[in-house]
């Protein structure tokens, strides 16, 4: 982006514009109220308030920027139509708003990407253009069609008018809870943090906004540190829909000024918070969605009010299984243990008493004596999978075997 564009960028009145940018999002946003967590405030011993933004048309906030963006161009522009290049919820966000519209849409999207996110980006009325393996490869897809064919190319992040559409749920927040002390916002290209950044700053500069990043796709809290725009070698992470390599120009430039800190968490924490939601809410995240949630560990304090932005729920069941599973054993709600016995009758049933005196439910079982760890010494390898009540009940139950002479090898 050129520099003289990108101070102007920096000068305008962004309270001004997001107020624009509402009035225009007024006939297709759901009403995404904030949820006060019972669960999530007791676990961590503030006050936890959510923005479901999963439950927003198309199921991400991304709806926001794309119709904002849109609704700003003009008639000519929308005449020619627009294009993006996306494999997710901004795919989707930009479908639907031109079908609203009622103006072409073309949307690039690497070869690679699942059937279900294609049909669901046509279900929209948007011409689906399948090219490269990378998002890469779809973005100079999308960069030289939009040069071709005078579409307005709709960056998923690295525009102003987008970011304002974003920086709506800012106000929104404000709107209902105006003593919150901190927002907490996931990052990836920085469109969402920097708009809610700037747009809270101007209403209500005490507010605190601290953007979210996985450990292995930390390209705005690298950039910040830096004091410039850094390219990640590699992003790593289940939390697909923040795994950006670098983020925008403009958007840095206004985390650079607007942001109070960066908090980084891990994939466990993620997997967990998705899980945890899912359990205690009934309400279903992608894992992208749920890093606020993560942060959790590292920004609470006693008498605090949090909120954490729940981004997009779209997810796929294969996914969300995989997670869940995941989020379980890091809950301790399963374990999974090996123990070489004797062998001889009544061992195995010895230690499925033990278990059902603590409570535990078995749920796998393997009885091998080709596994035993040493097959001459008379010995026969007992896996068991069982349903535990937490780390304490898992210590609990490692307790009383090995009480009873049964040294077990912890599997997870």
């Amino acid at each position: 982006m050129e520099t003289e564009k990108l101070n102007g960028y920096l000068k305008e009145d962004h309270r001004a514009h997001i107020l624009e940018a509402r009035e225009r999002l007024a006939p297709v946003l759901k009403n995404t109220s904030l949820i006060y967590s019972d669960f999530f405030s007791s676990e961590y011993g503030c006050d936890v308030y959510i923005k479901p933004e999963n439950l927003q048309t198309t199921g991400s906030f991304k709806i926001r920027g794309a119709y904002n963006k849109i609704c700003s161009l003009t008639e000519e522009e929308k005449a020619h139509g627009v294009i993006c290049s996306s494999a997710g919820n901004h795919a989707q966000g930009v479908a639907y708003s031109a079908q609203k519209k009622g103006i072409k849409a073309v949307i690039v999207m690497p070869s690679i990407t699942p059937l279900v996110k294609v049909e669901a980006t046509r279900a929209y009325g948007a011409e689906v253009v399948l090219h490269g393996d990378v998002y890469d490869d779809a973005y100079g897809k999308a960069v030289r069609l939009s040069e071709e064919k005078g579409y307005t190319f709709v960056h998923p992040f690295d525009d102003y008018q987008v970011l304002c559409g974003q920086g709506t749920i800012g106000l929104e927040i404000l709107d209902e809870l105006s003593d919150v002390d901190e927002i907490l916002v996931p990052v990836g290209g920085g469109g969402l943090l920097s708009g809610i950044a700037a747009g809270v700053k101007a209403a209500n500069p005490r507010v605190k906004v601290v953007g979210v990043e996985p450990i292995g796709a930390m390209s705005m809290k690298v950039s910040l540190d830096e004091g410039q725009i850094a390219r990640l070698s590699e992003v790593k992470t289940i939390a697909e829909g923040v795994a950006v390599r670098q983020v925008g120009e403009l958007t840095f430039a206004l985390c650079k000024e607007y942001v109070d800190e960066m908090v980084t968490v891990s994939e466990k924490d993620i997997m967990e918070s998705v899980l945890m939601l899912l359990d205690k809410h009934k309400l279903i995240a992608e894992a992208a969605g749920v890093v606020t949630l993560a942060a959790l560990k590292k920004r609470a304090k006693p008498g605090k009010k949090i909120v954490c932005l729940v981004s997009g729920g779209n997810i796929d069941v294969v996914t969300i299984s995989s997670i869940i599973n995941q989020g379980l054993i890091t809950r301790g709600r399963i374990m999974c243990f090996t123990v070489d016995l004797p062998d001889k009758p009544g061992q195995l049933l010895k230690v499925a008493s033990l278990l059902a005196d603590c409570g535990a439910n078995v749920i796998g079982l393997e009885h091998n004596q080709f596994k035993a760890t040493d097959r001459y010494s008379n010995k026969v390898q007992l896996e068991v999978t069982a349903e535990t009540n937490g780390q304490q009940h898992i210590n609990q139950i490692t307790e009383i075997l090995e009480d009873n002479g049964f040294l077990i090898n912890r599997v997870y």
